[in-house]
């Protein structure tokens, strides 16, 4: 029987309903369940993910995309403890976020509620799989999982603990569905499917989010690129410095929140890039550097403006000595693309107008760019890191699933 992504989506509409009205108990009760399922399926997991590995591997998929790929015993545990966390959550659905009463008597209120059917087109990580799937179903949605072709087995087979999970509680297994074929024409098909899906939201390589921009008839929320900078200042704990440059750069360097840019203060540059390069030998960086800081490091490449736009999702990175605070700022506000900025400094003032100028969607005074992530600030697992300003911005958990309506009571009240 051909595949039909009309048909799945009209499907996952009418879950949605169902979705949208089951108890805060009785989502927890499932979620919980697709923990326990996740580990107890785990070597069936990972013999899926070992297909998947072994063909991304043939195929000389990058680096950074096999390492997003890959799933182990660890990475298993680790996403189903997220799918416990998300259910010790608070339930967004039904919260009342404002109340008043109005002169002409109406009592006024606004109440969170699903935003309906989501639809998600990621590349290469089957850990979005779980953690769309439990947040989407959290805060009442239904979502269409549409993954890349590099991950299709392991999705699949996620999915299959996903749904045993749904069956159990006899909910329909449409309100987790995941699209069992990654050809492009169905997923050109899904985003015509406007009547049906209420947000898509893009995770991948910049290629993919901006061509699902510009041919969705869907609204878009774009996890643009991470082109995160680390500004060291004149008044910044070097020793502090060196470990979150380290710490964001080195321990994970594929995913979008490591460090892509180093800036560095004219007064402490001689004492800062000689450790810098001495540690980036240690790790096998590679380093673009800029006229001023190019002696300090061997084998370094002269950096250009694509260079300093970069994200390099590799251990590679690009360096630029500024004159002054306000140059770095300059820089940054040229360059970002609005995931993450750090600045490392003691003064306390700087650091606060650090926080007013920069407009990222997550700002860090003296911490790693590796803690712009929604598990580490608190919101469970995240659906992704927004960089559009409407209508999430920055790491989205539970509440940036939902929107608000207006709810209204009266006494017979007539408008004059």
């Amino acid at each position: 029987m051909t595949f039909s992504i009309q048909n799945m989506a009209s499907q996952t509409k009418e879950a949605a309903n169902v979705v949208a009205t089951l108890t805060t108990e009785t989502k927890n009760r499932v979620l919980m369940t697709i923990s326990a399922n996740l580990q107890a399926h785990s070597a069936k997991i990972l013999a899926a993910n070992k297909l998947d590995m072994e063909a991304a591997k043939k195929n000389d998929l990058a680096e950074s995309m096999i390492d997003r790929l890959l799933l182990t015993e660890e990475r298993i545990i680790a996403i189903a403890k997220s799918v416990e966390y998300i259910a010790t959550l608070p339930d967004p659905v039904g919260l009342v976020t404002k109340t008043s009463l109005l002169p002409n008597g109406l009592n006024m209120s606004k109440q969170r509620i699903p935003l309906g059917v989501i639809a998600m087109i990621y590349e290469s990580r089957p850990n979005v799989t779980v953690d769309a799937a439990s947040l989407c179903f959290k805060a009442g949605n239904a979502v269409i999982l549409r993954g890349g072709k590099e991950a299709l087995q392991s999705n699949l087979a996620l999915a299959d603990s996903i749904h045993q999970a749904l069956a159990q509680f006899d909910i329909p297994l449409n309100a987790i569905s995941l699209v069992p074929d990654p050809d492009r024409e169905i997923m050109n098909e899904l985003l015509t499917l406007s009547d049906d899906v209420d947000l898509l939201i893009p995770r991948g390589g910049e290629n993919l989010i901006r061509y699902v921009t510009e041919n969705s008839r869907i609204p878009v929320i774009q996890h643009y690129k991470g082109v995160c900078h680390l500004y060291v200042d004149k008044f910044g704990d070097l020793e502090k410095a060196l470990k979150i440059l380290v710490n964001g750069k080195v321990q994970r360097p594929g995913v979008c929140n490591s460090l892509e840019t180093l800036l560095v203060h004219k007064d402490v540059a001689k004492q800062f890039l000689p450790i810098v390069a001495a540690t980036f030998a240690e790790h096998k960086v590679r380093v673009h550097a800029c006229e001023k800081s190019l002696p300090y490091f061997e084998n370094a490449d002269l950096a250009t403006d694509l260079d300093y736009d970069a994200e390099y999702l590799a251990l590679e990175i690009a360096i630029k000595i500024v004159d002054s605070y306000d140059e770095a700022v300059t820089h940054i506000q040229r360059f970002s693309s609005g995931h993450t900025e750090v600045i490392i400094t003691q003064d306390i003032s700087l650091a606060n107008k650090f926080i007013r100028q920069i407009n990222s969607a997550v700002v860090m005074v003296n911490a790693s760019s590796r803690f712009s992530d929604g598990g580490e600030l608190g919101l469970g697992a995240e659906i992704g890191i927004s960089t559009s300003k409407l209508h999430a911005y920055g790491p989205m958990g539970l509440e940036s699933l939902t929107t608000e309506k207006f709810v209204v009571i009266g006494d017979g009240h007539i408008r004059g």
